[in-house]
């Protein structure tokens, strides 16, 4: 059992895992987004998160707090210069992290850790009402629709499955007739011992 063992150790000792977390850091703020496995981009998370509660706060012991974790001082002016201002309205979640496909060489599951933008949240709201107040005027509506429908239209039924659809016999490619080119090595040394 792993009690009171909470975080992250990734197979590192302490020191290695510092620097990889301070230089994974300083990446995600210089290029807003990195590509990593899932088990570091949740490990980093929390310090970048971190990282802009602190430029948030703006005073000078917040910003040499940020630089002894920042590994770059330009990344440092960046982030409280203008990352800040993105998530001043914001109380936490600056971060997010996408799963992407698989590593090749070693099956890592893969992720991709970006600052949050605050027009993606602009974008996927709807205008107008909220979803559970639109849901609550439209279900005593439609308890009582189904019901005369019903008696008016009889059921359909149902003719084929959508797999038996997907299942449809696939023709056979055939062969292109090869092209010549030139004889590999090998087939020449074949040829030159035939005659003999």
């Amino acid at each position: 059992m792993r009690h009171r063992k909470a975080g992250f150790k990734l197979n590192r000792t302490a020191s290695h895992r510092k620097a990889m977390m301070r230089n994974m850091v300083t990446s995600l703020f210089e290029h807003e987004s990195i590509v990593t496995t899932r088990a570091k981009a949740k490990a980093v998370r929390p310090l970048a998160d971190k990282m802009i509660t602190l430029a948030k706060r703006g005073d000078l012991h917040a910003r040499r707090q940020a630089l002894s974790v920042l590994t770059k001082k330009s990344v440092t002016h960046k982030l409280f210069g203008e990352i800040k201002d993105r998530y001043m309205d914001r109380s936490g979640g600056y971060t997010s992290i996408v799963r992407i496909q698989s590593r090749r060489g070693d099956a890592a599951e893969m992720a991709v850790l970006r600052l949050f933008k605050p027009e993606e949240e602009a974008k996927g709201r709807k205008k107008g009402r909220k979803k559970g107040a639109a849901k609550k005027k439209a279900a005593p509506e439609a308890k009582a629709a189904p019901k005369k429908e019903a008696a008016a239209h009889p059921p359909e039924p149902v003719s084929e499955t959508r797999a038996e659809e997907e299942t449809e016999p696939v023709a056979e490619v055939e062969p292109e007739a090869e092209t010549e080119s030139a004889p590999s090595p090998r087939e020449e040394a074949e040829t030159e011992k035939e005659p003999e």
